[in-house]
Order: structure tokens, then C-alpha cells, then sequence
């Protein structure tokens, strides 16, 4: 009789093992998405922060250049519709912002990074350790708790990026090459 109860608590303490990993897992998946997202659009403002602000400073150089010709009636139109463009220019830069719209993503999906990490060492290396269900349990909620937080802090994910992730991802961008059976 000992023996069989015995054996039933052993299964339930492993089951509770499992699905300790499973949930960590979840948690896995969702932050690999997120950070994958977030990269997707930093990379998107950071062209955006180059297209605009490469041709103003571009623009700038050769406003300059004219201004200093000798050639004056022609001189003052150029100047003044090149500077018309670098003040376009400069105000959708100032407006927005995409240097530190994309630093913010950068950031935001650093921080789902990491989180992945940590939680991948914890369901691969913590949970198969001899550490009590109850640790491991207080150990995934504090992981869970640091995804809402994340969750809370980040802007969206636009649609668009959320499928290039995906896409990257389901494409095998994120398989490290240890994890790959031969």
C-alpha cells in the first residue's frame, strides 16, 4: 500500500514538473515573438531615421555650396527651395523621431531577449535539477510576472512586423546550430 501511494505522489510531483515546463515554455515562445517583433521595427526606424536624415545633411552641403557661387541670380532660388526640403525634412525628423523609436524597440526586444534566455536556462537546466516543484512554481511566476510587465511597458506590435517575425522564425532564423539534430 505504500508502494502505490507512493508511486502516485511521485507521478503527480511530475506532472506538476511538466507542466511547470510547458508553461515556461509558453513563456518562451511568446518572448521570442515579441523580441523578434520589436527588432523588426527598430530595424524599420532606424532606415526611416537614415532616409531622411542622410539626404538633409546631403542637402545642407550643397545649399551651402550654392550659396558661395558666384553665379547669384540662379543661386537664390536653389537656396531657397532646397531649404523649403530641409526644413520638410528636418521637421519630419524632429516630428517623428524615428532615432529614438527605433532605440526604444532596440531596447524593448533586448528585454524580451532576455527574458527568452532566462527563461530557456530555467526549463532546460533548473527544472531538471532537484529543486522542489514549489521553487520552480515561484521561480516561472516571477518570470510570468516579468513578461506582463514587458507587456505593459512596450508600445504594440504592428501586424506587419508580428508576420515577419513569425515568418523568420517558422524560416528558422532563431535555431542555434547546437539545437540542430544531425
Amino acid at each position: 500500500m505504500v508502494n502505490k501511494k507512493q508511486e502516485t505522489l511521485e507521478k503527480v510531483v511530475s506532472i506538476t514538473r511538466e507542466e511547470i515546463i510547458k508553461e515556461a515554455k509558453r513563456i518562451e515562445e511568446s518572448t521570442l515573438f515579441s523580441s523578434k517583433g520589436h527588432f523588426a521595427v527598430a530595424a524599420i526606424w532606424n532606415q526611416l531615421h537614415l532616409w531622411l536624415g542622410i539626404p538633409t545633411v546631403i542637402l545642407s552641403g550643397v545649399s551651402s555650396t550654392i550659396a558661395f557661387s558666384k553665379d547669384s541670380n540662379h543661386s537664390i532660388v536653389a537656396i531657397g527651395m532646397i531649404s523649403i526640403i530641409i526644413a520638410a525634412l528636418s521637421s519630419l525628423m524632429t516630428f517623428l523621431n524615428p532615432n529614438e523609436k527605433s532605440l526604444s524597440r532596440l531596447r524593448c526586444g533586448n528585454c524580451y531577449d532576455s527574458l527568452q534566455n532566462k527563461v530557456r536556462i530555467f526549463w532546460t537546466i533548473d527544472c531538471k535539477q532537484e529543486i522542489s516543484e514549489q521553487v520552480l512554481y515561484e521561480k516561472l511566476k516571477y518570470f510570468s510576472e516579468q513578461k506582463d510587465r514587458l507587456n505593459q511597458d512596450s508600445p504594440q506590435i504592428p501586424q506587419w512586423a508580428y508576420k515577419k517575425a513569425k515568418k523568420g522564425i517558422e524560416s528558422g532564423e532563431t535555431i542555434y546550430a547546437v539545437d540542430v539534430t544531425k
